[in-house]
């Protein structure tokens, strides 16, 4: 694959580089700043401040934030880039300290926050100069049941930094150190490759090279079971720690007062698409039929219809996902470009560099990075759609301030999907022969497959191995049985999987870094099919609802933030209209497929 000179981050706009003095400079001038803050406002929210005092003290805290953050990204950025270079390893782990250094001196600004009375709160956040900050007040007095003393809140804090902050950065280092031999289709010699270059293998049209590939993967993380297995262990328990702490109601509780949804419209969502396993199941046994098989396996549930898939260069890719933006809106293209083609993106894969795809946002007016591992296969091409959905949506959402600039975390997905939707609608509309429609169309329902019913799986996964390790110490062979038993759940008779994807779960990096975070995607898939059904029914009227939904960041909570285009998450029928839209994308495959003969 041709690659450019422009396919890595240009970092410079945050610091000119990993030696630049203004990072050491900014990492202690915020220490300093969190010491300045404490002395100026501890003790003094608490017994009910004056306006002028919390409206001074809210942009005080925000701006020290920023300070502490922006070394931390940096870090973070560098590390996924190269993880094995040990300069970036220890400033991450410097920026980490000094982050929760800040986050330790300032613990008392939010607990005091949780101390005022309803008069006195509602009072304050009615002023013109607190009010921009109303909904982040808010969600401090949601956290008040569970908040504990302060000096237990920084022991907590303190021991993150050794225990489960210890553990993500022990799986991050040892999944991305994993080295693969592997002999690549065309080539003679086995080889070292990427974990990515592996997963890609997926998407061959060679069914041993697929089961090989993923076999292979699987196979390192077994190898490494006992690394693992601490890392899932020790992070799971001490998630159940807390939340004995703090008396959470459920183990979800965090996740759902960080996502501000409701754990009875999480758990109808859920069973919603349990209910709906059996359009999953229609579809495999369509794949298998379309592929020729009398079994068809799980390495094969990404295999290509066409003989010869289609492959993208990176610039046809970038021009793809620019025309299908523009369709939509001039603006939201304009913005994507700005990420493309500026030194915004990081494109290729390459041994050292974390995997997967990611957006980081900042600072609201700066522009966000993209990390992509891009290999040439059309769902790389969908998924440079998807990160650049991210990217516009914090383009868009950088009118708000610190605090509500990120969306809540079920609706962190909404641009993202929406855009591989406005994507897959424009290659449908170009292409006009039959097979190709039949391969962008499988591709587009593996994808909805993989983002609501796998999704729905990892969680359901995810929550057993909490309740399970609430009682008990987790084996290798507990982790892989609980993990086979719920996708055996989705996959039924139409499924078989090989043997090594007991292994499946150890590589879910959701697990490690964002405890139930995988339900988020459900949610934001089925509200961008809500979303895109309404933008077919509205056309022109839709789009600028639309923007002003991604301008609204995390301005509000997910609910009122809907209400403005019709949408009640409490209503099941409302989760049921998005799996109604597959079943029809399924009835015009079938159609397709009828036609071919």
């Amino acid at each position: 694959m041709k690659k450019d000179t422009t396919d890595k981050w240009d970092l410079s706009p945050i610091y000119s580089s990993i030696d630049d003095p203004k990072i050491e400079n900014d990492l202690k001038k915020a220490v300093a700043d969190a010491a300045a803050f404490s002395r100026a406002y501890k003790g003094k929210i608490a017994v009910g401040p004056d306006v002028s005092t919390l409206a001074a003290a809210l942009r005080d805290y925000e701006e020290l934030q920023r300070l502490a953050l922006v070394p931390y990204h940096y870090a973070y950025l560098l590390f996924a880039g190269n993880s094995e270079d040990e300069s970036h390893k220890a400033l991450l782990a410097r920026a980490r300290e000094i982050l929760t250094a800040v986050t330790e001196e300032t613990l008392f600004f939010e607990l005091e926050l949780l101390q005022l009375d309803d008069e006195t709160f509602n009072r304050l956040l009615a002023d013109d100069d607190v009010a921009p900050y109303r909904h982040y007040l808010d969600n401090i007095r949601a956290n008040a049941p569970y908040a504990l003393a302060e000096e237990v809140e920084q022991v907590i804090k303190r021991k993150d930094l050794s225990g489960k902050e210890a553990f993500v950065s022990l799986f991050d280092e040892a999944t991305s150190s994993f080295r693969f031999r592997f002999r690549m289709p065309g080539e003679e010699e086995t080889r070292e490759v990427a974990g990515e270059e592996l997963l890609s293998l997926l998407y061959h049209t060679d069914r041993s090279v697929r089961e090989e590939a993923f076999s292979t993967f699987l196979n390192k993380h077994a190898e490494n079971s006992t690394v693992l297995v601490n890392c899932f262990n020790n992070i799971l328990l001490d998630h159940g720690r807390e939340a004995e702490l703090r008396n959470y109601p459920d183990l979800m509780t965090p996740t759902h007062l960080g996502s501000e949804t409701e754990p009875q419209m999480v758990e109808q969502m859920m069973q919603v698409t349990e209910e709906n396993y059996g359009l999953a199941q229609r579809y495999f046994r369509l794949k298998k039929r379309l592929l020729g098989y009398d079994r068809l396996k799980n390495s094969d549930l990404y295999a290509p219809i066409n003989a010869n898939p289609r492959t993208f260069e990176y610039d046809e890719a970038k021009e793809l996902v620019q025309q299908s933006f523009a369709a939509f809106s001039p603006e939201l293209a304009d913005r994507a470009a700005a990420i493309m083609n500026d030194g915004y993106t990081d494109v290729y894969p390459r041994p050292g560099k974390s995997g997967g795809a990611f957006c980081m946002g900042i600072l609201p007016e700066w522009s966000p990075y993209v990390m992509l591992n891009f290999t040439g296969n059309l769902r790389d091409v969908s998924t440079l759609a998807h990160e650049l959905g991210h990217a516009v949506h914090y383009s868009l959402s950088g009118r708000q301030n610190l605090f509500h600039y990120h969306a809540p975390l079920p609706m962190a997905e909404t641009a993202s999907v929406f855009g591989e939707m406005l994507l897959t609608r424009m290659l449908l509309e170009k292409e006009s022969d039959r097979q190709l429609k039949i391969a962008l169309l499988c591709s587009k329902i593996e994808d909805i497959i993989a983002t609501t019913f796998r999704q729905n799986v990892l969680t359901r996964f995810e929550l057993a191995a909490h309740r399970m390790r609430g009682e008990r110490l987790l084996s290798a062979d507990d982790y892989c049985q609980l993990w086979w038993q719920e996708n055996a759940k989705l996959f039924g008779d139409d499924v078989e999987m090989i043997e090594p994807y007991r292994w499946g779960w150890s590589y879910i990096s959701h697990f490690i870094h964002a405890r139930f975070y995988c339900y988020s995607y459900v949610f934001g898939e089925l509200l961008v099919l809500a979303l895109y059904q309404k933008y077919l029914l509205e056309g022109e009227a839709f789009k600028q609802k639309y923007l002003e939904l991604l301008a609204s960041g995390g301005s509000d909570r997910p609910q009122t933030l809907l209400e403005p285009l019709g949408i009640d998450l409490g209503d099941a029928n409302f989760w049921q209209s998005g799996y109604d839209f597959v079943e029809s994308m399924l009835s015009n495959l079938e159609e397709l497929i009828a036609a071919e003969g």
